[in-house]
């Protein structure tokens, strides 16, 4: 049976115990009701991977030993994902997980003239994502960045793969994700939000809103140098259209 995993905000490597948070603590001594001795694993999202055991039961302040360490290597790919929130915050939410799930670096919750929903909880997000990576056994988090308008991120966005999904008829994106997603130009500064993690070259793809981006945004998108790329025949949810680009980006 795999060990409880948990998240610690950092870790150092000198130290040879830890003291949990009251969140962590609480689970574990009086949810899990684990005693001094068990083993647990801990993770701090960005590859560091702890076994370590329980060695004072407090249900606020629980401390553990650290018996061995180890490094995760990153995702292979290097996806950042730039999506509109949604007016159903549940929706985003459930983008949120399952592109955590899948193994996207970076999202970072996009401001187009048709956004709906433009302020977030930062904070609940986050604990999103955490769970997310912890469900699914994972020790790199993904970067949550604040809202950003599109402008803004076109501006600071520059090299790697670049790419917009939309659904206009003019200028109508023919190319397909699935057979761009595996070309590899030189250019390679990961996007505001991502985390330069490994030596993959990094992928950003913006998702517009419930409404899609306005025809103007398109265009500045284009003249930016982001290549219009379609995600199948059918058209899409937001969140649907942002899962289904992590898949192809991040799963290859």
């Amino acid at each position: 049976m795999a060990l409880p995993f948990f998240y610690i905000a950092s870790y150092n490597a000198d130290q040879p115990e830890l003291e949990l948070d009251e969140d962590n603590s609480r689970h574990i001594i009086q949810v899990l009701r684990m005693k001094p001795g068990e083993l647990l694993r801990l993770t701090d999202g960005r590859g560091q991977l702890l076994e370590a055991a329980i060695v004072d039961d407090h249900k606020k302040r629980c401390r553990v030993a650290v018996r061995s360490t180890a490094t995760e290597p990153p995702h292979p790919a290097n996806v950042t994902i730039a999506i509109s929130p949604l007016k159903n915050a549940s929706r985003f939410e459930w983008f949120l997980e399952k592109a955590t799930e899948i193994g996207v670096t970076g999202i970072i919750p996009l401001l187009c003239e048709r956004t709906e929903r433009a302020a977030t909880r930062q904070d609940r997000l986050q604990n999103i994502l955490v769970s997310a990576m912890l469900q699914s056994q994972q020790a790199w988090l993904p970067v949550l960045a604040e809202p950003m308008p599109l402008p803004q991120l076109m501006r600071q966005s520059t090299g790697g793969q670049r790419y917009i999904a939309h659904c206009l008829e003019a200028p109508r994106a023919t190319d397909s994700l699935a057979a761009l997603s595996g070309d590899q130009p030189a250019a390679s500064e990961p996007a505001p939000g991502s985390s330069a993690v490994n030596g993959a070259i990094p992928a950003l793809i913006l998702i517009g809103p419930e409404g899609d981006f306005s025809p103007k945004e398109v265009e500045a998108a284009l003249e930016a140098g982001f290549v219009p790329v379609s995600l199948g025949r059918n058209r899409l949810r937001t969140e649907t259209a942002g899962v289904v680009a992590a898949t192809l980006l991040c799963i290859k």
